[in-house]
């Protein structure tokens, strides 16, 4: 008796746990996580999947002109999930409201993707929340129009950009000669 209890103990744990890319409806990354979880925990198959991550980082935004840190998801449409591929784990994701299906692999049968690459998803959502990347990007030589201030209307073009105090360096032609002016992101738009 107590050496079947070891079989059935060893059994579970025989499958290790890898990870797949799961494609959910886009915008519904969340919704397909909480999912996820409600469901493993319906079925008990807690010991067949570990983390459940939806890849997002911090970005700041100025919402009138005070710096917002949102949250973005740099894999729209994915959540990555930890878990020991059999009939039934696959059979539990698939069929999980908002999920359109895995990602690799043959049709029921996900190929997974390597530690390596799940590090460097993690070492990214971690380089965001420590120091979050702006919305907008801007470029040196990027022609800009002024939406705000003395310059409204004019078009420049970035001579610098400094991301810690949310400002850039535009040269505007006034009068026919190139001038200098420091404006906030939220003064400027892409043209």
């Amino acid at each position: 008796m107590s050496e079947e209890q070891v079989v059935t103990t060893e059994a579970p744990a025989g499958l290790p746990k890898r990870w797949y890319v799961v494609h959910a409806y886009s915008g519904m990354e969340k919704a397909v996580e909480r999912n996820l979880r409600e469901r493993i925990d319906r079925a008990g198959m807690q010991d067949k999947f570990g983390r459940i991550l939806v890849p997002t980082e911090e970005v700041v935004e100025l919402k009138n002109g005070k710096k917002a840190v949102t949250e973005r998801r740099f894999f729209p449409g994915y959540v990555l999930v930890e878990m020991a591929m059999d009939d039934e784990s696959w059979h539990l994701v698939k069929h999980t409201s908002k999920v359109t299906g895995f990602v690799g692999g043959a049709k029921n049968r996900p190929a997974p993707i390597s530690e390596a690459e799940v590090m460097k998803i993690v070492n990214q959502m971690q380089e965001g929340v420590e120091k979050p990347r702006p919305k907008v990007e801007w470029t040196v030589g990027e022609v800009v129009r002024v939406k705000e201030g003395p310059f409204t209307d004019f078009n420049g073009s970035v001579e610098e950009v400094n991301y810690d105090k949310s400002k850039v360096r535009v040269s505007v032609t006034i009068f026919g000669r190139a001038t200098p002016v420091e404006l906030d992101f939220a003064q400027v738009e892409k043209v």
